[in-house]
């Protein structure tokens, strides 16, 4: 019986996981919290691979015959019945769903962001139109492009608030993912001339990037710098990662 049991928990897990997957990836969009939105066929697939084997289990435990209990038997061995525990970390799945990375992994992730993208790839800012950009975007402009095509460029930047441990600034921040969420790292901008808004406050700030020092890109993971015109809070993002 014990046995049964343990096989009955086992296509319970593989049930609950199952349905777990598809209500993050086919019924919701919470999956582009953990991997980056292409992966969503290959959730749900995995997920109906997994349901589906969880539901033959039980179904096949559940219509085996099982013998009589010997009369010996007092009933009160707890050995199989601890089987059932592995069912609450599946049942927590659906009733917690963890946010998308925020200050508190920006803060601590210390790798250098990858090199920019030249320059060349992006298109012409339009003089004197705030123009929306991703801050990957502003990030290469401001290390990789020699011509400087941000300078007297208002632009607009949208990410959550990260502190900043130097006095008169703070960081716009977006986190972007290689493949999911475990690899993610930070993109970051640093504010200057506004109040900093409470952490993980999703904003959108316009203004215009400060021309550093620099002549090439700083060892290390130096954020550029804009000097904020407006900031106004909006909504996160649907797709929270870059």
């Amino acid at each position: 019986m014990g046995a049964a049991v343990n096989r009955m928990a086992q296509g319970l897990v593989l049930t609950l996981l199952g349905g777990a997957v598809l209500r993050v990836s086919a019924l919701s969009d919470i999956y582009v919290n953990y991997v980056k939105p292409g992966f969503r066929p290959l959730l749900v697939a995995a997920g109906l691979v997994i349901l589906l084997l969880g539901v033959l289990g039980v179904a096949k435990e559940w219509r085996r015959p099982y013998p009589a209990k010997d009369a010996g038997q007092d009933g009160h061995g707890h050995g199989p019945w601890v089987a059932w525990l592995l069912c609450l970390p599946v049942i927590a799945i659906f009733l917690i769903s963890p946010p998308p990375l925020g200050s508190y992994a920006a803060e601590r992730e210390q790798t250098p962001p990858p090199r920019p993208t030249p320059a060349g790839e992006y298109a012409a800012l339009t003089p004197g139109t705030a123009t929306a950009m991703p801050l990957g975007e502003f990030i290469g402009r401001a290390w990789g492009d020699p011509r400087q095509s941000l300078r007297d460029r208002p632009v607009k930047l949208v990410g959550f608030v990260v502190p900043s441990k130097k006095k008169g600034q703070w960081y716009l921040t977006r986190m972007q993912l290689r493949c999911c969420a475990a690899d993610a790292f930070p993109l970051k901008v640093a504010v200057l001339g506004a109040a900093a808004p409470r952490a993980d406050t999703w904003v959108e700030v316009t203004g215009t990037w400060v021309p550093t020092p620099y002549d090439r890109l700083p060892k290390g993971t130096v954020a550029p710098e804009m000097k904020a015109t407006r900031v106004a809070k909006v909504s996160q993002p649907g797709e929270p990662y870059e």
